[in-house]
């Protein structure tokens, strides 16, 4: 057991995960050398056939491992950011997507598809969206967003076995910020078990990713207030644990989501209509949302902060509800 930051957690599950199955692969753009450590190491240990660098060509990796996958090995892709995955939504939609169930249930694509999301380092508009709801909206791929070390590798691990294709979103912020123990050990996460982070009794908070910190700074500073909040972290919102979620909301009668994805459309909609159709006659307020504000994300550290959610934000959507 050691405390380690989310891409050491990544990086120990990568490494695990390729000695223990020969036919796992990792191919993408820059990572041999790694900017951001997650695959740092790996080329030197399993070499270039099993540690792929590619041109800049998001369209080629995604189709390489669909091929890949259907010839039964078993691909880690990985894009740089969300957004590049924009030029290969053919590939991972029209094809990975459906392919199960197109050819009745006899295509086996065991393929993770590895991008990180989120602001918070200056990178701009096109290197910052947090599209899940995107993906989350097409039947046949699972929608991956740990927001710990420990559940980062122990997700990634359960993505790499799962046969089915994976999107696997890493917050880029959280690689050297977020820190826990993480075991050397194997383990394992499923799928569809939400964690809540936090118990209380007065509101329930749904975070998604880094906006499960940016939640529980909340709940402290309104635990002085005598509000008490819970806090849940979905881990995956495909397979979703709804029932944790409702059970949450009927012991608390209001809830605020919290994401870093535009509002308009965001997978707090979703959670919202989920929550009206299964707990209505719990609520005693309307759910609130706290997520940008529907602007591309400023290149101005100033203008990004003002476009991440906040604690103070968050605190104050509940301090709504209560009223």
């Amino acid at each position: 057991m050691a405390v380690l930051s989310v891409s050491q957690a990544l990086n120990m599950a990568l490494r695990e995960e390729m000695g223990r199955d020969d036919r796992v692969f990792m191919i993408g753009e820059d990572i041999k050398d790694s900017t951001y450590g997650v695959t740092r190491g790996l080329w030197d240990e399993f070499g270039p056939k099993r540690v792929i660098g590619t041109p800049i060509s998001e369209i080629a990796i995604a189709g390489a491992v669909l091929g890949a996958a259907s010839v039964g090995l078993r691909p880690v892709a990985e894009f740089m950011y969300m957004t590049f995955m924009m030029c290969a939504m053919d590939q991972v939609v029209n094809q990975a997507a459906k392919s199960k169930y197109m050819f009745g249930g006899k295509a086996v694509l065991p393929i993770v598809y590895r991008t990180m999301a989120g602001a918070g380092r200056a990178n701009a508009a096109q290197h910052t969206q947090s599209l899940e709801a995107w993906f989350a909206h097409v039947p046949g791929l699972k929608i991956v967003m740990p927001s710990t070390a420990y559940d980062a590798k122990g997700l990634l691990k359960t993505s790499i076995r799962d046969d089915n294709p994976v999107i696997f979103i890493e917050n880029k912020v959280q690689y050297a910020t977020t820190k826990d123990e993480v075991p050397d050990t194997d383990y394992t996460v499923p799928f569809g078990v939400a964690s809540v982070r936090r118990t209380g009794k007065d509101v329930t908070i749904i975070g998604l990713q880094r906006m499960v910190e940016i939640a529980l700074e909340a709940a402290d500073h309104l635990a002085e207030e005598g509000i008490e909040a819970e806090v849940i972290d979905p881990r995956t919102i495909v397979p979703l644990d709804l029932d944790t979620i409702i059970k949450s909301v009927k012991k608390t009668h209001r809830v605020v989501i919290v994401h870093e994805a535009h509002e308009r459309v965001g997978f707090g909609a979703e959670l919202v209509a989920q929550i009206v159709q299964h707990a209505f006659d719990y609520l005693d307020a309307p759910p609130a949302r706290v997520a940008n504000p529907n602007v591309p994300t400023p290149f101005n550290r100033i203008l990004e902060n003002l476009s991440i959610p906040s604690a103070a934000q968050v605190a104050q959507a509940v301090r709504g509800l209560m009223r």
